[in-house]
Order: C-alpha cells, then sequence, then structure tokens
C-alpha cells in the first residue's frame, strides 16, 4: 500500500511539474471524453458522450487528464454507479461542460474539500491536479451533486474559452 501511494505521488509530481509548460490551445470536447473514456476499464458502467460534435475549449494540452479524472473518481468512489454522463449547457454567459454519474454522491461537507491536496481515500491529488489544469486559462470546477443521488462536476468556462462551430446554411 505504501509503495503504491509513492509510485502515485511521483507520478503526480511528474503531471503536475507539467501544468502550463505547454501553451493552451483549442482542443475538441467530445474527442477529449472520447480519449479519456479510452484510459480506464469501464466494466458494465455505460459512458454517455453529450457534447456536441465541434464544440471546443481553449485549455491547457492536459485537460485530457481532467476528464479521466472525472471518470476514474466516478468509478472509484461512486460505489454503486451505471452511467456517466458528459454534458454541455449555457449558465448566462458562460458555457458549462458537466460530468454526472449515478453513483453515491458527494457529502455537502466535502465538496470544497475534494479539490483539496491529498484529500481523499486513494491519492487525493487528482481533483485538486484537475482544478489547477483548468485555472491556466480561467475554467474553475466544483461540485453540485445531490449527495445519495450521484456525482455532478461542472466546469464553467468563461465565454472567451469556449466556441461552438459557425453553422453554414445555404
Amino acid at each position: 500500500e505504501m509503495v503504491k501511494r509513492i509510485n502515485n505521488t511521483l507520478q503526480f509530481t511528474a503531471e503536475y511539474q507539467r501544468i502550463g509548460t505547454s501553451s493552451p490551445a483549442w482542443q475538441e470536447i467530445r474527442s477529449l471524453v472520447e480519449a479519456a473514456a479510452g484510459c480506464v476499464s469501464l466494466g458494465a458502467v455505460s459512458l454517455e458522450n453529450n457534447i456536441p460534435p465541434g464544440v471546443e475549449v481553449f485549455a491547457d494540452p492536459l485537460i485530457e487528464k481532467v476528464f479521466t479524472n472525472l471518470i476514474d473518481n466516478a468509478l472509484r468512489h461512486g460505489e454503486k454507479v451505471t452511467r456517466i454522463s458528459f454534458g454541455l449547457k449555457r449558465g448566462g454567459d458562460f458555457c458549462i461542460i458537466f460530468c454526472e454519474d449515478d453513483g453515491v454522491g458527494v457529502p455537502v461537507d466535502e465538496k470544497e474539500k475534494i479539490f483539496s491536496y491529498a484529500y481523499g481515500k486513494n491519492t487525493g491529488l487528482g481533483l485538486f491536479l484537475a482544478r489547477e489544469i483548468l485555472s491556466i486559462t480561467s475554467i474553475t470546477i466544483r461540485e453540485t451533486g445531490n449527495p445519495g443521488e450521484g456525482a455532478r462536476f461542472e466546469m464553467i468556462c468563461p465565454p472567451d474559452m469556449i466556441r461552438a462551430p459557425v453553422s453554414r446554411t445555404g
């Protein structure tokens, strides 16, 4: 157990040092979710990718790691998870990328703590890393699910950090 924790900490350190070393770039969100899903073993859990094709986010190239961490957390901590879904919604001027599951959810008193360094049952580094990666381009993340009904992570993107394909008619 101690060796595993040390290895995870070393891996985290290597990933953390890479944050911000490459310039942020426009990346298609749907493809990021698909790539992240390919990095984990879903087993019998279904993953719904409801992100429209062509919508892009301006973010650190490590953003795929954020989606991988969210999927991994749902599988690891959701206990009774059967479904994980990603979607997109407008929230005023902002655009919100969300990841939700039908697991046990996050207790109210832990909704902010889960983003703290070294907090949690496993390494406690995944959500801390996710918040750091997103903050490079002013994207924030919060947990808004209802305990007992599932977790819901919302990534709030400023208007200039997300773009949709221009529809051409005629």
